[in-house]
C-alpha cells in the first residue's frame, strides 16, 4: 500500500510539473533579451502566444518597411523596428502572431492563453529594476514604483501606428508607461469579413529596459514621443550620421 506521504509527494511533483508546462516557452529564462537583436520579437511571440512555434524574425531599419509588414502564420514569420534617441534603443515595436492563429495552423496544443503588450513592459521593469538593484538600490526603488498603464489594444493598423508618448508623469506624481497596441483574433466574428492578412496579429510598442533604467536614474526625462512617419529614428546616432554624410 502507497503510503500518504508518498501520495503526496507524487501530488506535488505533479502539480510543478503541469506548472512547467503550463509556462510560455521563453519563461524558463526570464531576462529579455537585447531589444536590438531578433531574438527580442521573437521572445515576444512565444510569451504572448504561450507558444513553442519558432518564428523567423526580420529587423527593419526604416519605419516604412515595419508600416507595411505583416506577419503570417505558416511559416511563422514576424517583424521588429528600434526607436533610438540620441543615447540609445528607448522602444522596440513588433508584430507577431495571435495564440488563435497559431492554434488554427498548427493543432489546439500549439498555443495557450493569450497575453497582451502591458504584460511584456512589467517584464521590462522588473528586469530594469533587478539590473539596477546591483549598483543603485535607490534607483531601483524608483523603477519599481513606475506605473505600466493597462493600454487598451486598437483594431485598426493606422491607430496603432499613430503618434504616441512611451512615457510621461502622471497626475499622481509617478512615471507612467504605454504600451499601444493592436489586438486582431483570428476567430473574431467581428473581423471576419476583413483581408485574412490583417486578422490574427497581435503588435506592440515597449519600452526597453535601458530607457526605464535612465529614467529611474534621473539621467532622462519621461515624454518620449514616438512616430511611425518616414523618417523615424530607426537606427543609431552614429549609423545616422553616417548616411547623412
Amino acid at each position: 500500500m502507497i503510503s500518504n506521504k508518498c501520495i503526496r509527494s507524487i501530488m506535488v511533483f505533479a502539480i510543478a510539473t503541469m506548472t512547467v508546462l503550463a509556462m510560455p516557452a521563453f519563461a524558463q529564462d526570464s531576462k529579455l533579451p537585447d531589444p536590438t537583436s531578433p531574438d527580442f520579437c521573437i521572445a515576444v511571440q512565444y510569451i504572448l502566444a504561450d507558444t513553442k512555434i519558432e518564428p523567423t524574425n526580420e529587423i527593419f531599419d526604416n519605419m516604412p518597411d515595419y508600416r507595411h509588414s505583416k506577419p503570417a502564420p505558416n511559416p511563422l514569420m514576424i517583424y521588429q523596428v528600434v526607436t533610438y534617441d540620441e543615447v540609445g534603443p528607448i522602444v522596440v515595436s513588433c508584430k507577431v502572431k495571435t495564440a488563435d492563429h497559431i492554434r488554427a495552423e498548427y493543432g489546439e496544443d500549439a498555443a495557450g492563453e493569450q497575453r497582451y503588450c502591458p504584460e511584456i513592459t512589467r517584464m521590462v521593469q522588473a528586469q530594469a529594476a533587478e539590473e539596477l538593484r546591483q549598483w543603485n538600490p535607490d534607483a531601483a526603488a524608483v523603477a519599481e514604483s513606475f506605473v505600466i498603464d493597462e493600454t487598451e489594444p486598437y483594431m485598426m493598423g493606422s491607430s496603432y501606428l499613430s503618434d504616441f508618448q512611451s512615457s510621461y508623469l502622471g497626475e499622481d506624481g509617478l512615471i507612467h508607461f504605454t504600451s499601444p497596441g493592436l489586438q486582431t483574433n483570428w476567430d473574431d466574428w467581428l473581423i471576419w469579413i476583413m483581408p485574412n492578412r490583417v486578422r490574427g496579429q497581435t503588435y506592440c510598442h515597449l519600452p526597453t529596459v535601458a530607457y526605464m533604467k535612465r529614467l529611474a536614474t534621473g539621467t532622462a526625462e519621461p515624454g518620449a514621443f514616438i512616430t511611425t512617419v518616414d523618417d523615424a529614428p530607426t537606427m543609431p546616432m552614429g549609423a545616422r550620421s553616417e548616411i547623412a554624410n
